[in-house]
């Protein structure tokens, strides 16, 4: 079959190979045919080795598809079901889970160390234990959540990571309240799903910052009340909040240098939420004096920070009443033989969201 693979570390361009095949079916196990996946910035961040991920391998986590076989032991899927990917699945009997903090769990991590392919060369991975990026993946029954049969393939690729991660930070996690301030410093595709989630807590000003201007834009169209270039971040603080600053600034470029710009941003007692994924040898520092005389509260947001079967559950409900707005996120689709042209679209800023149709 088809996938697309990263041979090494450091490598900015994928090989679409012919020869792959899956490993690993057996008890416990489907296959699923993907049909749609999208880029997520993740991905780039695991190619560029920002995080951590054994090569050679296969990007993409973000996908949906059919399934074509279950093994045995296998309860509540189907062949043929429709399904979205879970990359982090809850095992149900950790720490974690078990505190009802799901999404923490750490057994889904621990599949990205075991090979999800092959070919003749040996072993390929497959990026947080999934590789999407292909025509076909064997995964854990718990990886493959049912969708409706009103939700398309690229709808339910979106939700399976960028719209709940975006959505859950603002919901969940920093639970922006009614006729609040908000700033999103980061507009891809999970700030503008984060611009969302805070339209629909009926935040009442919510700046979107970004230098790219298309990015800006889009962001105006999905519900920003102000977009604005980095530099011009600080004269919108005090013109909406006359210098105090804002009561929630979502950081969602994963760097300690936005961190810390969001966090000078955030007025005294507001929240800081950090959602962008950052690299393990990037510090973020704020002095004991600050930290304890501005009393702002800093929330780290991961995949949306609650439990992500009801998060998606909750995605679907508020795409299907009109409060959000999925299918704009979608701004190039590609084939799988023009994945590297989805590469370039993202790191260019052209792109919130491409899918990949496979």
């Amino acid at each position: 079959m088809r996938a697309a693979v990263q041979h090494e570390t450091g490598q900015d361009k994928l090989e679409v190979l012919d020869d792959i095949e899956t490993v690993g079916f057996g008890p416990g196990k489907v296959r699923i045919r993907i049909r749609a996946t999208g880029l997520c910035h993740s991905d780039l961040s695991a190619m560029n080795g920002v995080l951590p991920q054994p090569a050679p391998f296969v990007p993409g986590h973000e996908g949906a598809g059919e399934i074509l076989d279950v093994g045995d032991g296998v309860t509540g899927l189907a062949q043929g079901d429709r399904v979205l990917m879970c990359w982090l699945p809850a095992c149900g009997s950790c720490p974690s889970c078990r505190r009802g903090q799901t999404h923490l769990c750490l057994a889904g991590f621990m599949n990205a160390g075991t090979p999800n392919f092959r070919r003749s060369g040996g072993d390929v991975f497959g990026f947080a234990g999934t590789g999407t990026f292909a025509e076909e993946v064997v995964v854990a029954a718990n990886c493959a959540v049912p969708i409706p049969d009103d939700v398309p393939y690229e709808i339910a690729a979106l939700i399976g990571c960028g719209v709940t991660t975006g959505l859950g930070a603002a919901l969940n996690t920093a639970r922006v309240e009614a006729a609040s301030s908000v700033a999103v410093i980061g507009c891809g595709g999970v700030g503008i799903s984060v611009i969302q989630g805070a339209k629909a807590c009926g935040a009442a000003q919510i700046v979107a910052v970004d230098p790219v201007p298309a990015r800006r834009e889009a962001a105006l169209r999905f519900g920003a009340t102000e977009a604005v270039a980095p530099e011009e971040f600080a004269d919108a603080k005090a013109r909406i909040t006359a210098g105090e600053g804002f009561d929630y600034v979502f950081e969602v470029v994963g760097k300690s240098a936005t961190a810390r710009t969001a966090y000078e941003m955030t007025r005294r007692g507001g929240t800081l939420c950090v959602v962008g994924a950052g690299a393990m040898d990037d510090t973020f520092q704020v002095n004991m004096f600050e930290l304890f005389f501005d009393e702002k509260r800093i929330l780290p947001s991961l995949y949306g920070g609650a439990d992500v079967l009801r998060s998606y559950e909750r995605a679907i409900a508020l795409w299907r009443a009109g409060r959000i707005d999925l299918e704009g996120l979608i701004t190039h689709r590609v084939q799988l033989a023009e994945i590297n042209d989805a590469l370039d679209q993202m790191r260019s800023g052209t792109a919130l969201r491409t899918c990949i149709e496979i």
